[in-house]
């Protein structure tokens, strides 16, 4: 196949995954365009405002249209960094076994990701960085392809956490 040949079908493949998302989400081109765009180069992408603008129907819809294993995660005041990554359980022959989070999928939405503390907040450090987790001292890889979709509530709103500077230079 040609560059030109090649070039014009992922054009196609664009318009078409496009148009697909347009069916759900309506009258926000240019957020989904930049969604993509983070998606595409391999980057994160943090989505900012109020609650009901649809920033997890679209983050849902693109990983549908994808075709990619979603996981959302609700980042509240009392999630712990067990919660996201996962735990190791003592199961029946009294070995310790790895029980993966929801951290282990394509895309995962890290939603209102600024309702829980930094501490919780940091879990997602090393996945968005390496796309690994390290849990009691073992590295597991993460599936690629490998995005966080975040949603932060403007930090004026009471019960939010600024995201630290280690965070914010993740997101795209």
């Amino acid at each position: 196949m040609s560059d030109v040949a090649a070039v014009t079908q992922l054009v196609s493949k664009y318009n078409a995954l496009r148009q697909e998302i347009k069916k759900v989400i309506v009258g926000q081109d240019e957020v989904v365009e930049q969604v993509l765009l983070a998606i595409f180069s391999g980057g994160h992408a943090l989505l900012i405002g109020v609650p009901g603008l649809a920033k997890t129907l679209l983050v849902n819809t693109v990983a549908e249209a994808l075709g990619l294993k979603f996981k959302r995660i609700q980042f509240t005041p009392d999630l712990m960094p067990s919660d996201i990554l996962g735990s190791e359980i003592l199961d029946k022959d009294r070995e310790f076994k790895f029980i993966k989070g929801p951290i282990f999928a394509n895309i995962i939405l890290a939603d209102e990701i600024n309702r829980t503390p930094p501490k919780t907040q940091a879990a997602l450090l090393e996945a968005m960085q390496e796309r690994a987790v390290t849990v009691a001292g073992h590295h597991y890889k993460l599936d690629l392809p490998y995005f966080v979709l975040a949603t932060q509530n403007p930090i004026e709103q009471e019960g939010t956490y600024p995201l630290p500077e280690a965070q914010l230079d993740r997101f795209m």
